[in-house]
């Protein structure tokens, strides 16, 4: 793999989750000394310890230390009780820590999907950031003085692509989402990405990256689909950007 393929294993491969396949091959690269890859590493590494730090730590009862003292000989003789106690107060600490391990698993894969979100909201906010920086990149507005929403911006690039930005998108129901379209003058509409919104009123941003004809482009539209994807619009666009 290159450096650029391997920037989102790194994450993974420092909380010990890849597969082995993946974790040789990451492996093979480091030790050619890649100065950018263990930088990632490192960066991956601290973020990591950040999030795994927020969990908090269990502290048992003082009275387990007592149980489990007894378990291992302290007894009297003729207390032939005693030892069933012990052997019942082993099992209740073994029963502790398997549900100690069990929350302590499911809290390292939450903190892996948030990780993983975190990435691609990071890798989404700097495509933004270049399409807005890029002194070609034209503007175009939809929404504004409407009444009803949802309201927002259109980026169109040549070279980088389309980039839109919407706030108040209607809710979706379960098992639909949001998918844009671009209209080519005398074309019928092309599928141009799948995306949700967030939060009350909802914003999104969604990236169609690639080179564009955007003299030729005509319109971009957005329209509501099921989560699979559709050829063509099936429903009314929601927005309509006319370029």
């Amino acid at each position: 793999m290159s450096c650029e393929e391997l920037q989102d294993l790194f994450e993974l491969y420092a909380l010990g989750l890849l597969e082995s396949d993946e974790r040789t091959e990451v492996d093979q690269h480091l030790e050619r000394g890649c100065e950018t890859c263990h930088r990632s590493l490192r960066e991956a590494m601290t973020v990591n310890a950040l999030m795994l730090a927020s969990v908090p730590a269990a502290t048992p009862p003082a009275r387990l230390k007592h149980r489990v003292l007894a378990g291992f000989g302290v007894s009297r003789p003729g207390w032939g009780w005693l030892g069933a106690l012990a052997a019942a107060c082993m099992l209740i600490v073994a029963l502790w820590l398997s549900v100690q391990e069990r929350r302590r698993e499911n809290e390292l894969a939450d903190a892996r999907r948030e990780l993983i979100q975190a990435v691609g909201q990071r890798d989404r906010l700097i495509q933004a950031m270049s399409f807005l920086n890029t002194p070609d990149t034209k503007q175009v507005n939809f929404g504004a003085g409407a009444v009803q929403p949802p309201k927002g911006n259109v980026f169109i690039n040549p070279r980088m692509g389309v980039l839109l930005v919407a706030s108040n998108l209607p809710p979706l129901p379960p098992g639909r989402a949001y998918e844009m379209w671009v209209i080519y003058k005398g074309s019928t509409p092309r599928p141009a990405g799948l995306f949700a919104g967030a939060g009350q009123g909802a914003s999104a941003v969604h990236i169609l990256a690639g080179p564009i004809d955007t003299e030729s482009l005509a319109v971009v539209a957005v329209t509501e689909e099921p989560d699979a994807g559709s050829p063509q619009p099936t429903s009314k666009p929601i927005i309509a950007a006319s370029l």
